[in-house]
């Protein structure tokens, strides 16, 4: 029986190996490795796929959200010590940005059936010193940002989305990363849309906040040489980004084949332990991960793996528990404490066959 891997990266590159040493080769002969014609371009094509009018190449997503929010700061609508409104059950990249600038994360549960962060839940947490919400498209799945806005616009809050996992979703037929005042995308070997190394971007349409970021990611630099901000080096290098220019062509063809497939595991998947995501109406995800929840889940995972079927886990751990914030250690965030305990990542991707998802779908439903 062969074994159905969890993401098989080196078959999914395998589709673009000819283009990809293309591109490459046509870097290496170029002489030019940071921002040069393959960045340039790449900005340029993502911020259209985005339909956002700018876009700013850095080193992962990480530095992506941290830069938005160093921004801010630079620009006095964010001032040290304020808070940053996040999803308690993210992955901690999301929350590690908000503290890197000396911002206090303020943590709001997520809905139990989208994994997203409840709107309804975040006026709750504002204070006069509340400034931004960092919304994250979880798992692939926009979250249900008309609320979100409503909300902002009351308390004149920034909306920043973390769309690391979210290339190419649509709410309400707007892309994300186009759809509040700036997104953060990780191009991280396994994303949707991945690179060969890490890899970010940031898109938005104000042009300030732009050419501010754009200056911090290059030593604090517009100009060579002159240096207005105590900058960092986070630049998307060319090979990279050669690399991006040839899989974009691709992405929406891919994330058509990761929605088959968990339309596939949505209608067929019928087993009594196994609690399915569920899609919100104006939402239309790309499926980065298909999470499904079980209170078995050990054991479950243990049989599919008997099975030759690879399982993860994400996350196994949530913020607060984590050492790295030792002081939320004693704080109680029930619903993400559950998704944590209960939830695991099925197969999925752009080369799985659905004869394989279909192996997936008749062992869970035999359990």
């Amino acid at each position: 029986m062969k074994q159905i891997s969890f993401l098989d990266l080196e078959k999914i590159n395998q589709k673009y190996r000819n283009e990809i040493l293309m591109a490459m080769t046509k870097v290496l002969d170029s002489g030019w490795y940071i921002r040069g014609e393959e960045c340039n371009s790449f900005e340029k094509e993502f911020a259209e796929f985005c339909k956002v009018k700018y876009c700013i190449g850095v080193a992962s997503g990480l530095d992506a959200l941290i830069l938005i929010l160093r921004a801010y700061k630079e620009l006095g609508v964010i001032n040290e010590g304020d808070e940053v409104i996040v999803p308690s059950n993210t992955y901690i990249a999301s929350i590690i940005a908000i503290s890197e600038n000396k911002l206090l994360p303020i943590l709001v549960e997520p809905k139990m059936d989208t994994y997203n962060i409840d709107p309804d839940l975040i006026e709750a947490s504002i204070t006069k010193r509340t400034k931004a919400i960092l919304v994250v498209h979880l798992y692939g799945q926009p979250v249900e940002i008309d609320k979100i806005k409503v909300i902002a616009k009351k308390y004149n809050l920034k909306i920043i989305e973390d769309a690391a996992q979210a290339h190419g979703a649509k709410f309400d037929k707007r892309v994300v990363g186009g759809l509040c005042d700036a997104g953060g995308f990780s191009f991280y070997p396994g994303k949707n849309l991945g690179a060969l190394g890490d890899g970010g971007a940031i898109t938005t349409n104000d042009k300030l906040l732009s050419d501010t970021i754009r200056a911090i990611s290059n030593y604090g630099s517009q100009k060579k040489y002159v240096n207005n901000f105590k900058g960092i080096n986070s630049r998307l290098d060319e090979l990279q980004a050669s690399i991006l220019n040839v899989k974009l062509k691709y992405l929406i063809e891919d994330n058509n084949h990761r929605v088959e497939i968990a339309n596939y595991y949505l209608k067929n998947i019928n087993a009594e332990n196994i609690v399915l995501p569920s899609v919100s109406n104006k939402c239309k995800s790309v499926w980065h991960l298909f999470v499904v929840s079980s209170k078995n889940r050990d054991k479950v995972r243990n049989l599919l793996e008997k099975e030759k079927i690879q399982t993860l886990l994400h996350y196994p751990i949530p913020p607060h528990k984590q050492l790295a914030y030792k002081e939320w250690n004693h704080k109680k965030f029930i619903i993400s404490e559950k998704i944590h305990k209960e939830v695991f990542s099925l197969p999925i991707s752009p080369v799985l066959s659905l004869k394989e998802a279909d192996r997936v779908v008749k062992v869970l439903n035999s359990l």
